[in-house]
């Protein structure tokens, strides 16, 4: 409470301070006057959000729990979406940016059969506490994806593959991470294959660690001293830079002949790319109309609809390669 308090003196009275515990029944005299209310905590139950959307309160989530956002899909698909509030899920950078670029490489075939999600972090990057310890405790993990509408189970750090994210970046080999973009997209644009795999973007890095997963030395991240300690050097140990790209590769069939698009964003400093698309949203659907009920990122907006405001306020490339196979 303190610290929201000293931030909202700096805003002179246009940001007010509330303190909330979204673990108890939620009052809901709170909601009378709120529009929109953008969720930055992981949760553990689905109960706030059912009390804003049945208000009629708009639901923005940047948070990147794959069980818990199917939870809050799997709600809204039960209720009936009159009078709802609208609820946007998969907000940021992955999910989020990944969902739009996945959407654009799906407009631009006739049928896809399998998309490759590719991320490349900056370890130079600021990155925060929660999204540190989730990298670290993913770092051996397994989980399930959909390969030719099966699910299967895989695991992190493995089946590494080389991609090549342009000539300013070079060639990076990525592995199987588990971001929830992958789940949702299987479902939301009907695509047998989905995958997504993480880099960085000193390439020596990436391949220590998934050389440390074979061996089974990541295990010993399960000890809270280790685990602590590997938070420590993350968070103080400065290399690379600031830079992070994603990269869509959609394969298919445009008419009847075999197809693939490429699509390719890059920039700096992903906590920022990740607000701003959060921003962009937000003002979205505080000022606009959208239908009722849960959805994600993908299925109420297109890259094409944020890429302008985007471009203005970051260093920001895109471009897409369509080819046949």
């Amino acid at each position: 409470m303190e610290k929201a308090e000293a931030f909202c003196r700096e805003t002179n009275g246009k940001v007010l301070p509330l303190q909330l515990d979204i673990r108890k029944p939620l009052d809901q005299s709170l909601l009378e006057n709120v529009k929109l209310v953008v969720m930055c905590l992981d949760q553990t139950d689905t109960a706030f959000v059912e009390g804003c959307v049945r208000n009629g309160t708009h639901y923005l989530d940047i948070s990147a729990n794959g069980q818990f956002l199917t939870q809050i899909e799997q709600w809204g698909s039960q209720v009936a979406p009159k009078d709802l509030g609208t609820a946007v899920l998969s907000v940021g950078l992955a999910p989020g940016l990944t969902n739009l670029l996945a959407g654009e490489a799906h407009r631009l075939l006739d049928e896809v059969s399998e998309l490759d999600i590719f991320i490349m972090l900056g370890l130079g990057d600021r990155h925060g506490k929660a999204a540190l310890e989730w990298t670290i405790d993913n770092l051996c993990t397994s989980y399930e994806v959909m390969n030719k509408h099966q699910r299967v189970t895989v695991e992190s750090m493995t089946e590494g593959k080389l991609v090549d994210f342009g000539p300013e970046l070079g060639k990076k080999h990525a592995y199987r991470f588990p971001f929830s973009d992958q789940q949702t997209l299987a479902r939301t644009l009907d695509v047998p294959t989905v995958s997504t795999r993480l880099c960085f973007d000193l390439d020596g890095m990436t391949r220590v660690v998934a050389g440390l997963r074979s061996m089974g030395i990541c295990q010993l991240l399960h000890l809270p001293k280790v685990r602590e300690a590997t938070m420590e050097v993350f968070g103080r140990w400065k290399m690379g830079d600031d830079r992070f790209a994603i990269k869509v590769e959609a394969r298919g069939k445009r008419g009847d002949d075999e197809a693939t698009v490429e699509c390719l964003l890059s920039g700096r400093d992903q906590s920022k790319m990740t607000a701003m698309v959060a921003a962009a949203v937000a003002k979205s659907l505080y000022e606009e109309a959208f239908p009722p009920g849960v959805h994600h990122i993908e299925q109420l907006f297109s890259l094409e609809k944020i890429r302008f405001w985007l471009e203005q306020e970051a260093s920001l490339t895109m471009f897409v390669r369509e080819a046949g196979l």
